[in-house]
This record gives C-alpha cells, structure tokens and sequence, in this order.
C-alpha cells in the first residue's frame, strides 16, 4: 500500500514539475534559469526514482550478486542528483565552522537512511531520497515565493526614471535625471514618469501618482502647482521646473527606504534568529541521544540494543526538526507587510516599525498641515460700513508687500492684481500688524494690539480663526476672519482610527486656544492641547509616553519641520510624505506619500495583519515540529511524516505569509 501511495505521488510531483517546466519557458512565467535548473533536476531525479520503483525487482535479482549493486548504483546516482549540492553546502558549513544549519540536518538524515537500508540490506534506498526530493521542492517553491513577492513589490515600486527630457536649440535631450540642476526646465511628454521634483512652469496635465500613493483618481495639475518624481503624465506636455536634486527628490527616498527596509529587523525576526541558532544545535544532540541512550540502556539490562531502530527514530527526528518554515517565512511575511503597506501609499522604513505600529493605542496629531491644509482662507467678514468685497480691497493692498500666509489669503480672497503704486507708508509692527496709505486713504489691518495702539475701539470676535480688525480713514472698519480649512478626509481618518482599536486620539498646536478646540471638536477628538511652541510639544508627547508605559505604543503624525524633535520621540513617527518638510519625512519611522490622514488607520491595520500572520506562522511550526518530534522519538513517525513536517509546514507558512502582500481591502 505505502508503495502504490508513494508511486502515485512521485507521478503526480513528475507531471507537475514537466508542468512548471513548460510554463517556466513562457515569458509571463518571471522563472530565473537557476529556478529553471533545480525545477529540472527535481524532475529528473522524480522520473529516476518512479522508474526505479516501478520496475519488478526480479529484473534485478536475474543479474545475480551484481543486481545488488546496480540497483544501489541507480539509487545513488539519483540521490546525488537531488542532493549533490545540499550535501556540498553541508560540508562547507563543517569546514566553517557553522555546523548546525538545515542543510547538515538534511545530510545526516538522509545519509544515514542511505547506510541503515544498506546495513540491512533491504533494498529501500526510497525514503533516503524522497525526502531530500521534497526538501528541494520546498526550497524551490520558497524561492519561487520570495522571488514573486520581490518581483510584485518591485513592480509596484517601478517609478525610477531612466531620463529627463531637456530643451536645447529648439531639440529635447535624454540625460541622465542626476546630472540635471536645481531650477532646470525639463519637459515631461504624455506616457513619461515625472523624473525630478518641481514646480509645473508651463502646460496642464492629469498625473497617474498609484506607484506613489496608492490612489487610482489621476490628479489634476497646473501651471504654479507642485508635483513629486514617480508620477506618471498621462496627457498634455509639462515643463517643470525643478526644485530638487535627483538623489533628493520623492523617487529617491522611496527607493532608498523600501530597499534599507529590511536591514531593520523587528523583535519577532531577531527572536527567531537567536532561535534558530539555539535551536538547532539543541536538537542535534537531542536526536543523538535518541540513537545512543536507549540501546544502552538495553545493554545494560541485558536485552537486545535495536541500534537500526533507534537510528531510524533519531534521523526521523533530524527530518522533523528542521527550522525552515520559522526562518524563511517569518523575514518573508514583514517583507510582505512591507510591500503590501508600499502599494497602499504607506512606506514603512523597517519590519521594527511595522512591529510597533501594530501596538499603537494612541495617535498623537498635528494640527497645520496634517489635520488642517495648512492653507489659510477669509471665512467671513464682520461689523463692517464698507462694502466685502471694498474692505477686502483695503485689505489686500496694505498687506501687499508681506509674504506671510495671512497676507496671501487677503489677497487670494480679493482676486484681482495687486497695484502696488496705490500703495504708500507701508509701515509694519512686528506681531501686531501693518498700516499703509491706499489711494491715500489711511488703513490699518492687524490684530488688537493694533488697534489698542491706535487708539481705536473694536469689536471682539467668537469665532475661531485668525481675526484683522480693520480701520479705514482712522475709523474702525470691521474684522475679518480667517482660518485653516480642514482637511475633507480628516473627520473620517479619526473615526477609523477609533475602528482600528486605537484608544485614544490628541491633537497638539501651536494655534491660539479657541481655533484649536473648534477643529478638535468638528473632527472628534478627544483631547487638545494648544498653545504650544516646538518645546511645548516634546515635553507634551513626553507625558504622554509616561503615562502609556505598558498599555500600548504612541504614535505622532507631523508635517512640519519643527515636528521633526516630537516624531524622534515618540514610539512611532507618522510623516506627510506629499507637504511634508525634508526633515520631518527624514526624522520619521512611517511615511504617508499623499498626506490623506485615512492611511493612518490604513498602516495600523497592515501592520497588525501582518503581525498576526507571523505570529500564526510561528504557532503553527512549532506546534506541528514539538507534535511530531514527539511521535518520532516514540517511534509513531516515519520519514514520510518527517517531510510533511518539514517541507509542508514550510510550504504552508511561506503561502501563508505571501497574503501579508494583499492590504487592499483592509
């Protein structure tokens, strides 16, 4: 019966690998030749041993005394088919003395399988081979796995640029993207990735930015706006001006931190390491003990030892033993995470990051430019004789030779050209605001230390927002009021925080008590702290981190360049990759490439799918390896269940790690 089942299987893994073979010569197949030439020796060595096993052994006994030989000469060319470089690999971890690895394991084992069938003579060298054959398989299609996952990231990533399109003498020139300068004119044609950070200098377009951020909609673009390297123009020319260097544009860092991501490992792999370096040694002499103790013993008491059935159990043991589905499958599945996060406009720069973000119970925000837009608008304008629309005017042209945000919306809010012979006696007062003749009308916009300056009376405002009083002619003139407009995803990224379990959400700003505490509650949150200079916001997050010892991770999400010293400190650092400054996106442990405050709760949800996969994986290998190195040493495992818990355990964790890539629906 165990003969019909193991030639049954030995067809079925002969058919499939012709199978993957066939395949492998397609083009969609993304086979390498090295995967190609085991893929072959796998089926090379399964046709021998099927072979072998189906001829009638009378073939053999007709040659007399020689019979033995060649039927042992057929089962060791195949083995050594199979297994030359397993056994090459072992011997050079002897040499190095780095002995306990899975290769030594797979030697001794099926070596001393080939002796003990040998020393009986049986004539059953099946066990010995197949379970180097399926050791291989596993490797082979762990192989096949890790390199797909690669090759899936790899595409999702494939937003390096080859060139940059310069104009000279009328001609567009390929250069290479690094040897093109700060505040060049490049020209992007319909079809080609935007090769170099910049401003959009002439032409308006639709730009594909899925590698960057993960959104399908294609966004819109025009002359004056920004745009990142790695978005992908899809229809009119662009001229663009750069702002970056190659090495320091958008594309870039992404490569760079996707590609260093793996050198930081989380605590789950290094366990696993440290593990594995234990472990192995451990079992080695465990199933050494298995061989010599127990006929010892029976020496002792004076029965029969039963050396072959006591090796047999040990070199079963060995088998079962292996560590691979824990070594290669749990790198793999943060590998994944990471990929997967990468896809959905989340870079998370190492597996330790990944490991921390999952614990995240508290998520700290910033309020300009992470919440907020950091755009500022007119809102509103009150208690005003004039006309909007004529005050806006006043407004606009006394704040005209200021570049503060302020003063940009005055004018924005105006919209018409800014004539700055209207304007005379600019005189500014440092945090108060600025006076001016327009048309040589006397005006004064600021806050109320302006006004209590000039000697003119105003009205106080409740709502929340910047407020410019007004005074026209030295009369008072009415206020007007401006406010950061909040982010439209915002109110819907807390309330999916509070989905993906985290316990509580702060906002902390630099902004003045009453707009801190109207933004906190249009959006939800549950507690805010205003007021605050960069200092202020360390020493906060700080507090809070004490008061978080033991009950899960903090997390801070920043823009700024002054939030750079708070995303350092806290557990997790969380940047706006799109807005976000050079300094907080350098200073943070994750980075959201299209600043939607959604991908927060996004990230967590990776991150702990990701983690509870490693944890199943590790569950799984360990329960499996401890049950069936219990049924080996008791002699209730044979060679065959050795491999199930060594090559099915590892192809079965390695599938299961691979979902870590799929977040799509998270």
């Amino acid at each position: 019966m165990q003969e019909l089942v193991v030639t049954i299987l030995l067809g079925l893994l002969a058919l499939g690998g012709l199978g993957m073979l066939l395949w492998g010569r397609s083009p969609k197949s993304n086979m390498t030749k090295r995967q190609k030439k085991t893929l072959l020796r796998i089926v090379e060595a399964t046709a021998l041993l099927l072979l072998l096993q189906l001829l009638p052994p009378s073939l053999f006994e007709a040659l007399g005394p020689a019979g033995f030989w060649v039927r042992l000469g057929l089962y060791l060319l195949d083995y050594l088919l199979i297994g030359y470089d397993i056994l090459l690999k072992a011997a050079k971890g002897i040499k190095n003395r780095q002995v306990f690895d899975e290769c030594f394991l797979m030697a001794v084992a099926t070596v001393g399988a080939f002796a003990l069938a040998l020393f009986a003579r049986t004539g059953d060298y099946t066990e010995a081979i197949a379970v180097m054959l399926f050791y291989q398989v596993g490797e082979w299609f762990q192989s096949y796995a890790v390199g797909k996952s690669r090759r899936n990231i790899t595409e999702l990533m494939d937003i390096r640029p080859d060139y940059a399109n310069v104009e000279q003498d009328g001609q567009l020139l390929q250069v290479d993207p690094d040897e093109v300068s700060i505040g060049t004119v490049i020209v992007v044609r319909p079809g080609e990735k935007v090769p170099i950070d910049g401003v959009v200098a002439e032409g308006s377009s639709s730009l594909d930015t899925a590698a960057l951020t993960g959104e399908s909609l294609p966004r819109e673009v025009k002359e004056g706006d920004e745009i990142v390297s790695g978005c992908v123009n899809l229809q009119g020319l662009l001229k663009v001006r750069t702002t970056k260097e190659f090495g320091e544009s958008t594309v870039s860092k992404i490569l760079d931190l996707v590609e260093n991501a793996s050198s930081r490992k989380s605590k789950s792999e290094d366990f696993i390491s440290k593990f594995a370096r234990i472990y192995t040694p451990v079992v080695c002499f465990a199933a050494l003990a298995l061989a010599l103790l127990p006929p010892l013993v029976s020496l002792l008491v004076g029965a029969a030892p039963q050396w072959g059935q006591w090796v047999y159990r040990a070199l079963t043991f060995l088998v079962i033993s292996c560590p691979c589905a824990l070594v290669i499958s749990i790198p793999l599945s943060f590998f994944a995470g990471i990929g997967g996060a990468s896809n959905a406009g989340v870079l998370v720069k190492g597996s330790n990051y990944l490991e921390t973000l999952s614990q995240t119970k508290t998520v700290v925000f910033d309020k300009t430019g992470t919440l907020t837009q950091g755009v500022f608008e007119v809102n509103a304008v009150h208690h005003s004789p004039l006309r909007e629309e004529q005050l806006l005017e006043y407004a606009a042209l006394a704040e005209s030779s200021s570049s503060h945000p302020i003063s940009k919306s005055l004018q924005r809010a105006w919209g018409k050209d800014i004539d700055r012979s209207r304007v005379t006696d600019v005189q500014e007062y440092s945090g108060s605001g600025v006076t001016a003749l327009v048309d040589g009308v006397p005006v004064a916009a600021g806050n109320q230390k302006l006004m209590e300056r000039l000697g003119i009376d105003y009205h106080n405002c409740h709502c929340p927002g910047t407020i410019i009083h007004m005074a026209v002619g030295g009369a008072y003139a009415g206020h007007i009021v401006i406010s950061d407009v909040v982010k439209p995803q915002a109110k819907e990224a807390i309330a999916a925080l509070a989905d993906a379990g985290v316990w509580e959400t702060v906002m902390l700003t630099g902004d003045r008590k009453k707009a801190a505490d109207a933004v906190a509650q249009s959006l939800g949150i549950q507690q805010v702290y205003s007021e605050l200079l960069p200092a202020g916001k360390v020493e906060k997050v700080e507090e809070l981190l004490r008061r978080e010892t033991g009950k899960g991770k903090l997390a801070f999400v920043g823009d700024g360049i002054n939030d750079a010293p708070v995303l350092g400190r806290a557990d997790i650092g969380i940047a706006m990759g799109a807005m976000g400054s050079d300094a907080a996106i350098e200073a943070a442990d994750v980075v959201l490439m299209d600043d939607d405050p959604r991908k927060i709760a996004k990230a967590i949800k990776i991150s702990r799918k990701c983690l509870a996969i490693v944890y199943q994986n590790i569950v799984f290998a360990i329960g499996v390896k401890v049950l069936c190195l219990v049924l080996g040493a008791l002699g209730l495992a044979n060679m065959w269940l050795a491999i199930f818990a060594d090559v099915g355990v590892m192809v079965l964790a390695v599938l299961n790690a691979i979902r870590a890539l799929f977040v799509k629906n998270l």
